[in-house]
């Protein structure tokens, strides 16, 4: 009896493993097609027609045009083109392939475009270039996303480029655990004074405060018309570390457009609207803003205080460390109160730190505007902005750049204190680079 129970439950375990299948799409496919290697498919609808729970969708290489006729659902104010709703479901770039979806021609009249709408469970998006998302309506207040998770869960972005569109790069309205990894988004340009104030690199507006971890990591925001990284509204605590924000609040020609804040983390305004009754408190942690037209870090009328850990800020145009809060009442502007921030470094910008309010009312050490350190510089190895937009390594990380590490020498190497992070030496530098001399 115990053979036979063991061989059934053996033979479960085999049907399920081939039960997991693998489809196909390409430009050149059809979605008449079987969704093989051989015969793939052309849209990612059809392929998640097709695919269950478990299954692997391969994106081949190449340019996917799509137009109207590719929008699956109007709902509201949106005109969503890929309504992702099946759970566990992986999309994923082919080999070495590298696929491109083009929104350039999705111009439906009156309508915010949501390339991918995202609300299903544990689904994978990886290697692909989202392009020309547009902005269709010229003279209201409005906007349009690339990615948008609305409800989704223990999602994973990875490998993304979201970029020379008009659209939000990734925006998250309802949804918890959702992982984004390694994803740029940049050149996303507002259609004009309605919608450049709309489009940030990166929106993570949980609007419950069950939507907590989220998490953005090594992910880069540059030349998007408002800011990098938007927090506010949030309902749940967010994490963003390891991440890059520069040039954002103007476009390529350096022309000024929206906000321009490199991390805008939190608020829910000063108009005295009613904020949630917990107040999250996000974490900062080991990145990296230059050159936005405003803050590089920003704590946006926020109640209360948040964390701001090995952060390093250069050249920004109002402040470096712009850490103004709001009171209880959310209806009046306070200097910063409740904030933790610990290794913090800057350099360069029009102000250092505003708005913050003093040690009896934050919890602030071993920063460089509290240390007696002076920042030059003779500090960095080097300045060079452009490095910032270097390619990506080959299995997707964060370029290897010289800007803004610390040289041999300095006097902020091991100047930090250890807050539960691993470093080298006899104690952790200031700002987001880590030294191994």
């Amino acid at each position: 009896m115990k053979i036979k129970v063991i061989s059934l439950l053996c033979l479960l375990a085999c049907s399920s493993a081939v039960y997991a299948q693998d489809f196909y799409i390409s430009p050149s496919g059809s979605d008449s097609n079987s969704g093989t290697l051989s015969s793939p498919l052309k849209t990612i609808m059809a392929a998640q027609d097709a695919a269950s729970s478990g299954d692997t969708v391969y994106i081949r290489g190449g340019t996917y045009y799509l137009d109207d006729s590719n929008i699956t659902q109007y709902q509201s104010v949106r005109a969503i083109v890929n309504n992702i709703t099946k759970d566990n479901i992986t999309y994923i770039n082919y080999g070495d392939e590298h696929p491109i979806f083009d929104f350039s021609n999705v111009t439906p009249d009156g309508y915010r475009n949501t390339a991918f709408m995202v609300r299903a469970d544990n689904c994978v998006f990886k290697g692909f270039d989202v392009v020309g998302v547009q902005i269709t309506i010229d003279d209201e207040h409005t906007q349009s996303e690339a990615f948008m998770v609305n409800h989704g869960n223990s999602n994973r972005f990875e490998n993304l480029a979201i970029h020379d569109g008009m659209a939000i790069g990734w925006y998250l309205v309802a949804g918890s655990d959702n992982y984004v990894y390694n994803v740029d988004a940049y050149n996303n340009i507002g259609l004009n004074s309605y919608s450049y104030g709309n489009i940030d690199g990166f929106g993570v507006h949980p609007r419950s405060s069950s939507g907590t971890g989220n998490v953005i990591d090594s992910c880069r925001a540059w030349f998007n018309s408002d800011d990098g990284f938007d927090l506010i509204n949030a309902y749940a605590a967010v994490t963003i570390k390891n991440s890059w924000a520069f040039y954002n609040g103007y476009d390529e020609d350096m022309n000024a457009l929206g906000d321009g804040n490199g991390f805008k983390a939190g608020g829910y305004g000063s108009d005295g609207s009613t904020p949630p009754s917990v107040i999250p408190r996000h974490t900062i942690l080991n990145n990296l803003a230059v050159h936005n037209r405003s803050a590089g870090f920003y704590a946006n009328h926020h109640i209360g205080g948040q964390n701001w850990i090995n952060n390093t800020a250069i050249y920004n145009q109002s402040a470096n460390y712009n850490m103004l809060s709001t009171e209880d009442d959310n209806d009046t502007d306070v200097d910063g109160y409740g904030h933790y921030m610990r290794n913090n470094l800057g350099y360069g910008g029009y102000n250092e730190v505003i708005n913050l309010g003093d040690e009896t009312e934050n919890d602030l050490a071993y920063n460089y505007f509290d240390l007696d350190v002076t920042v030059t510089s003779k500090d960095f190895v080097r300045l060079k902005e452009s490095e910032l937009m270097y390619d990506r390594q080959s299995d997707g990380s964060l370029p290897v750049i010289k800007t803004a590490r610390l040289k041999e020498g300095s006097d902020l190497i091991d100047a930090g204190v250890y807050v539960g992070y691993d470093y080298n030496g006899a104690a952790p530098d200031l700002g987001a680079f880590e030294t191994d001399y």
